[in-house]
């Protein structure tokens, strides 16, 4: 006689981050939950991990000591046990590194950053960034890497963010308090052939 494996739950509102954490543990994908639906993706590599480590590396020192940078910090989404998202790198609070919780309240986040990776399409990068503007999170800077430019949306309303300053790889983005301090983007990589490329 057989004996069959015993049944799984299958994912459900409700249970979506106890079968993120699973896949995580079993694949070592990057999980997150979206909207209710759960999105995966591969760890940062190369010059994804590239343009992370530039933007920390000048972020980080310059920020009062209240603050931190951190990487691969969860943010929930308040009163939705089944959403949140994980940035590249997410400004807060300093008593985050000595916390045992993994998810971060929005309203301690200061910035959000997301570098695209090449396989990313439009539509989600939409969605994503509309889940911060509900979520509240004050700015958002997402950089993309495929066609060298960044675009720094702040003053989430009514599950929006009512202002957007794009830019290019070069220009200096202008992160807003209590932040306020300029990050140079003139070295970050840019997929494709070469290290580092500035568009013309």
């Amino acid at each position: 006689m057989s004996v069959q494996p015993p049944m799984r739950p299958r994912p459900r509102p409700g249970n979506l981050r106890e079968f993120a954490e699973e896949i995580e543990s079993a694949t070592g994908l990057r999980v997150q939950i979206v909207g209710g639906s759960l999105v995966m993706s591969p760890t940062p590599r190369g010059k994804h991990a590239g343009v992370i480590y530039r933007l920390e590396e000048t972020i980080r020192p310059r920020l009062p000591k209240s603050l931190v940078a951190v990487e691969m910090a969860s943010i929930e989404m308040p009163e939705d046990p089944d959403d949140y998202v994980t940035p590249d790198l997410t400004v807060c609070p300093a008593e985050f590194l000595t916390s045992d919780e993994w998810l971060i309240d929005p309203h301690d986040v200061e910035l959000a950053v997301e570098v695209v990776s090449q396989s990313e399409k439009a539509r989600d990068i939409r969605q994503k960034a509309d889940w911060y503007a509900v979520a509240c999170v004050p700015a958002l800077l997402v950089v993309d890497p495929r066609h060298g430019t960044w675009a720094l949306h702040t003053r989430p309303s009514n599950g929006s963010y009512q202002d957007t300053r794009p830019g290019k790889y070069g220009e200096e983005i202008p992160l807003p308090d209590p932040l306020a301090l300029s990050v140079a983007t003139g070295d970050l990589p840019l997929y494709g052939d070469g290290n580092s490329a500035r568009p013309r």
